[in-house]
């Protein structure tokens, strides 16, 4: 496919001004029936796609969210049975996506150098008759405002249901008031086609209670998600409708402060999560095109009493259409709601790749994802997900060697936001598919990007060896955000040593022995280092005598095995001194209980998850909550300006599955079976992760005895072993 980009017009929607959504059509005859029809189609930002009216738009948001001077995406469809003999159409309706981020005032995509118009290419490749038929968008397209006032990613939609045009994909629609289609300017980024799995409405979702508020109508849903909601009314012409999008109520009443707070150069703007409609007198049935939110609670104005029912709006909860692969259930129904909490919470996450949260930003932070891959991957197949974010990863890799803190990104992200915690991304996501998938694909295609980070990394060196850039151990657990105790020089150094072992295993895995051994050199350089600056070798105390330090540094292999026991006294010391909670960073949090359970306390680990009080994670179900939050904060610091719905606390969810129930996957084609009742606090558990050689299901109870009576099914080729 080539970059043959049409656009209809060469003004773009600002802050200030409005440019209507486009329509783009293009008429074509055919004498007989196609026998093969393929089309390509590269819509920027993103498109929808109709064929004699019909909507057959591969998915929401297509193509893919992606900075075009990076990467172009294309989607290519089999359309021959929608083609007739006679009069055909092409339609296309063009959203701004990230082509256009002019809402994006804090991640400075507004300020892209390859901002610009909406724009299209399609190439139909048709036989027809045994003759072979090619059109593209270079001539016969022409275009029109439509009742798509203004779209944004994270502000919204405005749409005007008066201005449609009825008809305007169908054959023997009359175009001839239309204009010409012009030229755009090709995008710097390389043309591919978008591999991954499609956004899909993955359940609908009916409101629990519609209640008056102010001048308006407080619709909710009774879970805090993403997508959309679908609008159907019957309203007079002109009657405007606006609906708000929020996650959380204070003091009852609609809240969305924590997504539209202003700080000095970081504009959250006001009207974020915003859907504003005009009724056309008609029967009327809306669907937002280029937009999501995420929330739980839409408060709806301009309506009359008469129009506000249930049945005015659906919640379309959406998601990347990736398969589920893995499940939990326990005895206790608190564990069972928080898994349900982390399925939420990384459902709403994945809009192609994992993003931070679903409402405020929709940004790929690289540090979340990765820190939350080892429990995604035991729930979903991400291979084909991941891998296309990772073609946007090693595009946004700079010069130097350096990753952003975001992906997508337009040059955000290096000055701020970055650091080996978040740049491990790089090396997580290929090893995760290495390990559980059997995968080395990923690993081949960032090899070279990996060498090159480390290459980089180690200029970045302090005088004694350790690293120190960027963010550490962040959120941490009643604190602002980068007040955590754990030194950075800790956290970034182990960073680098995993990323550096990991590398070396993978590198290895795919024959390039030099860079194997590469980066292996720089993992024992770096464990040595951190050995010799953070660890005091004669208590096994890690600076920062905290609960996150001791945590990570067990958890990564930073102590000989001779020296753990020593260190993980001084790991049950701290978490003694904080009355049996967690006080840790996302980071600590990633670590912590699972060294308890490396030392047999599952049953601290369990009291510390289900702690009655704060900080706990069953806290958040008294709270009402039903997604996990980005931060444990105390009830009096409620609201704050933090997300209700991040998935980058939620590896609590590969805890329940490898040490409640027990199924480890050590690799792709061999379990470990470790069940544990938590000290008598769950009396049955069951799993199942669907490995790439079939089904492993593993359940318990405990007999008469009081014992673990273990049943497991595991397909051939698969090994499976006891303790």
């Amino acid at each position: 496919m080539k970059k043959n980009y049409v656009s209809a017009t060469r003004e773009y929607t600002t802050l200030e001004k409005t440019v209507p959504s486009p329509y783009l059509r293009r008429s074509f005859t055919l004498k007989e029936r196609a026998e093969r029809a393929e089309l390509s189609v590269s819509g920027l930002g993103y498109y929808k796609l109709y064929i004699n009216g019909k909507d057959i738009t591969k998915g929401h948001l297509a193509p893919y969210t992606s900075n075009p001077d990076h990467v172009c995406y294309y989607d290519v469809y089999d359309v021959a049975e929608h083609l007739v003999p006679g009069e055909n159409v092409i339609g296309f309706r063009l959203g701004n996506g990230l082509m256009n981020g002019f809402g994006s005032g804090v991640w400075q995509f507004d300020a892209s150098d390859g901002r610009g118009v909406p724009r299209v290419a399609f190439e139909l490749s048709m036989t027809v008759c045994g003759e072979e038929i090619f059109l593209d968008a270079t001539e016969g397209v022409v275009a029109h405002p439509s009742g798509l006032l203004r779209d944004e990613l994270r502000l919204g939609e405005w749409f005007d249901a008066s201005r449609e045009i009825p008809g305007w994909a169908l054959p023997g629609f009359d175009a001839s008031g239309w204009t010409p289609a012009i030229v755009a300017e090709k995008p710097r980024g390389v043309l591919k086609k978008c591999e991954c799995e499609p956004i899909r409405v993955i359940r609908e979702l009916a409101p629990i209670a519609v209640t008056p508020e102010d001048d308006g109508y407080l619709y909710d849903f009774g879970t805090n998600s993403a997508g959309v909601c679908r609008l159907r009314i019957k309203g007079e012409r002109g009657q405007k409708i606006t609906m708000r999008h929020g996650e959380v109520l204070v003091d009852g009443r609609f809240f969305n402060g924590n997504i539209i707070y202003t700080t000095p150069g970081r504009e959250y703007y006001a009207d974020n999560q915003t859907v504003v409609f005009t009724c056309s007198g008609g029967e009327d049935d809306y669907t937002p095109m280029f937009t999501y939110a995420g929330f739980r609670y839409v408060l709806v104005k301009g309506i009359t009493e008469e129009q506000a029912t249930k049945d005015l709006l659906t919640y379309l909860v959406m998601s990347s259409d990736v398969p589920s692969i893995g499940s939990f259930e326990c005895s206790d129904e608190r564990i069972n709601t928080l898994w349900r909490m982390v399925d939420n919470a990384n459902r709403s996450n994945l809009y192609y790749f994992p993003t931070d949260c679903p409402h405020r930003e929709k940004n790929g932070w690289t540090g979340d994802a990765s820190l939350s891959s080892d429990q995604m991957i035991l729930q979903y197949d991400l291979s084909r997900s991941w891998r296309e974010w990772l073609v946007n990863i090693r595009a946004s890799q700079n010069a130097r060697g350096e990753l952003p803190g975001i992906v997508p990104t337009s040059g955000w992200g290096f000055a701020w936001g970055n650091g080996p915690t978040w740049d491990s991304v790089l090396f997580n996501l290929p090893y995760m598919l290495y390990k559980y998938r059997g995968e080395l694909d990923a690993a081949r295609e960032c090899a070279h990007s990996m060498v090159r980070y480390l290459e980089y990394i180690m200029t970045r060196r302090s005088p004694d060896g350790t690293v120190a850039v960027g963010l550490g151990d962040w959120v941490p657990v009643g604190k602002e955000a980068d007040d955590y105790d754990a030194p950075l020089a800790l956290t970034d150094s182990v960073m680098v040593m995993d990323m550096a072992r990991k590398a070396s295993d993978m590198l290895e895995a795919i024959g390039n022995t030099h860079g194997a051994a590469y980066a292996r050199g720089i993992y024992e350089d770096m464990r040595e280092t951190v050995r010799r600056e953070m660890v005091d070798r004669d208590t096994m105390l890690v600076k920062g005598d905290c609960q996150s330090s001791q945590a990570i540094a067990l958890y990564y292999g930073v102590f000989d095995e001779d020296e753990r026991e020593a260190a993980f006294a001084h790991l049950v010391r701290q978490i003694h001194a904080k009355d049996d909670t967690f006080d840790s960073g996302f980071i600590g949090m990633h670590c912590i209980f699972h060294v308890l359970s490396d030392f047999g306390e599952d049953g601290l680990a369990f009291r510390m998850i289900t702690h009655d009080g704060f900080p706990s994670y069953t806290d958040l179900i008294k709270e009402g909550q039903t997604a996990i939050w980005e931060h444990f904060i105390r009830r009096e610091s409620f609201p704050y300006d933090k997300s209700y719905n991040h998935h980058f606390l939620g590896d609590i969810s590969r805890w329940f599955m490898t040490r409640l129930a027990g199924l480890n996957v050590v690799n792709s084609t061999t379990v470990r079976l470790t069940p544990s009742t938590a000290d008598g606090a769950i009396t049955h558990a069951r799993a199942h992760y669907d490995l790439p050689l079939g089904r492993v299901e593993v359940e318990w109870h405990l007999d008469e005895n009081g014992e673990i009576a273990l049943s497991f099914t595991a397909p051939d080729g698969v090994k499976v072993t006891r303790g």
